[in-house]
């Protein structure tokens, strides 16, 4: 179930309603100001339960459901910022213990400009979010699922090649995480890497809709990012 399916959902629940009580949520809803996590599902489920017209057992199997097949839309929630630079590092680190934060300590020419250490391997990692490229609103009433047909554009930045030996990229689906390995030099020859700024020495790729199949060979699952890392560096 995604966001369009519970909300005909919740539409059905509404024709329920007396006719006055219809009109006053229609209403309501239309002038509502919505803050997350208060937004008008959450008020149109308030609202019906007031009503009588769900209960709170159908509340929670409607929850169950949403909540199965979607359990990474709370990442949709997470500031840019904390997202971009601090949620992905540490997912990785979370998935292998060998990946080490980098510091001076391991590298003494550390200065920042890469993530992670492993097996003397300088890391980048970068992590976006799919969103709907072509609709309006907050970041999360823009989530998609992996499956959807929707178009959407994630673009890694501040991309280094010549700072690091290997990226890993991950894309954020609501049902879905996806990693994209590769190396420095697979960046750097890639048809989609372009510059962030005129001039400057920071790259970009933007995958989309259009051609996200076009890195199916640098797709892997969680468990072999270590091993294939080590294969594409050994390659060099």
């Amino acid at each position: 179930m995604d966001q369009r399916e519970l909300k005909e959902y919740l539409e059905r629940l509404a024709t329920e309603l007396q006719n006055g009580d219809r009109k006053l949520l229609e209403a309501r809803l239309a002038g509502l100001t919505s803050v997350f996590p208060f937004n008008d599902y959450e008020y149109m489920l308030m609202f019906l339960k007031n009503k009588e017209i769900i209960g709170f057992e159908e509340y929670e199997k409607l929850r169950e459901n949403y909540v199965k097949t979607n359990k990474y839309l709370e990442l949709y929630g997470i500031a840019p910022r904390i997202f971009g630079q601090i949620w992905g590092e540490e997912h990785i680190r979370d998935i292998d213990s060998r990946f080490q934060r980098a510091d001076k300590s391991l590298d003494p020419k550390f200065v920042g400009q890469y993530d992670i250490w492993f097996n003397d391997i300088r890391m980048e990692i970068k992590a976006c979010r799919a969103i709907h490229s072509k609709k309006r609103g907050d970041i999360v009433s823009r989530a998609l699922r992996y499956d959807s047909k929707e178009p959407f554009w994630m673009n890694f930045q501040q991309l280094k090649p010549d700072s690091c030996d290997a990226f890993v990229f991950i894309g954020v689906w609501v049902n879905q995480i996806v990693y994209w390995v590769m190396s420095s030099k697979e960046v750097k020859e890639n048809e989609y890497l372009s510059h962030q700024h005129r001039g400057g020495i920071e790259f970009q790729i933007g995958i989309t809709d259009k051609n996200i199949t076009k890195f199916d060979i640098y797709k892997t699952s969680s468990s072999k990012i270590a091993d294939i890392i080590i294969q594409k560096i050994r390659k060099q």
